[in-house]
């Protein structure tokens, strides 16, 4: 049982407890400090549990479990979770096994009740799959498009500058449903914001440099589609980096998220290796 300021947890202060095959119960704290194991540190954490407050025991294929904490009122998301069947912390790190089940609650002190944490779970979605779907789909589709697609002229340049505007206003929702996320969570992903803030910079000046285009006689023509070629290659290194960040962050189905957008960017960039070949052997 943790108690978390975002509602995940990474980053929160659980209390843990099991039941060995002696009929022995062992209660101890851990700090959720990330998703890897050595992060996951026993005996650690901000929860100030009364001594000799702790009681596990298991009765009839239950397992009940009890403490008291020393505070004025705990967090009010509360998370629960239960471990694999059969697989016990031991000694001497009593490192955690991966939970095969959890749930985010909001917990009324006041009134006694509690209720999903659904509301925040459906915005984490939505700002994923914005992001996912913009940043880092279509604004591939879009760079393929016009890249490999020249010789169906203009329709080529109609197309790529359909699907980036499409690309750009979904990612610009995305990132604004971020801060939104971030701040009704409070939570810190200074890394995965910055990159954020960064990727919508340079989209931001994709746009603009449209409407500085020089026409295909003018000697700065060139040095344009440099600026613009390599500059929308960065933007779509950046997003898929930040895609993947941001599911790992998610945490929620976070193994399934990967392998499904893994194989999307793996089809895509298969895609483009086959006509990249064939533009050189055009050339």
């Amino acid at each position: 049982m943790g108690f978390s300021t975002t509602g995940q947890m990474v980053g929160s202060s659980a209390v843990v407890g099991w039941v060995s095959a002696d009929g022995s119960g062992t209660v101890k704290q851990y700090f959720l400090g990330g998703q890897r194991p050595n992060l996951v540190v026993a005996d650690q954490g901000n929860l100030t549990i009364v001594e000799n407050s702790t009681s596990i025991t298991s009765r009839s294929s239950r397992v009940y479990l009890a403490f008291q904490l020393n505070t004025s009122q705990p967090l009010s998301r509360v998370l629960y979770s239960v471990g694999q069947i059969g697989v016990i912390p031991s000694a001497p790190g009593f490192a955690l096994a991966e939970h095969r089940d959890k749930v985010s609650t909001l917990l009324n002190y006041r009134t006694g009740t509690s209720a999903s944490d659904s509301q925040h779970s459906r915005l984490r979605k939505s700002h994923g799959i914005l992001n996912m779907l913009s940043w880092g789909i279509l604004m591939i589709i879009g760079a393929m498009a016009g890249r490999y697609f020249k010789q169906w002229d203009p329709m080529w340049f109609y197309s790529h500058a359909a699907i980036q505007s499409c690309a750009f206003l979904l990612g610009l929702a995305g990132i604004i449903s971020g801060f939104v996320l971030e701040d009704r969570l409070n939570a810190e992903v200074d890394t995965h914001k910055a990159l954020g803030i960064l990727i919508l910079v340079l989209g931001c000046l994709q746009v603009m440099a449209v409407f500085a285009r020089p026409g295909k006689e003018s000697k700065v023509r060139k040095y344009w589609n440099w600026y613009h070629h390599n500059g929308g290659r960065i933007v779509i290194l950046i997003a898929i980096a930040n895609v993947f960040y941001g599911i790992h962050l998610g945490e929620e189905d976070g193994t399934s998220w990967n392998a499904a957008y893994a194989v999307v960017i793996s089809i895509l960039f298969l895609l483009s290796i086959i006509l990249e070949v064939k533009l050189w052997r055009q050339n």
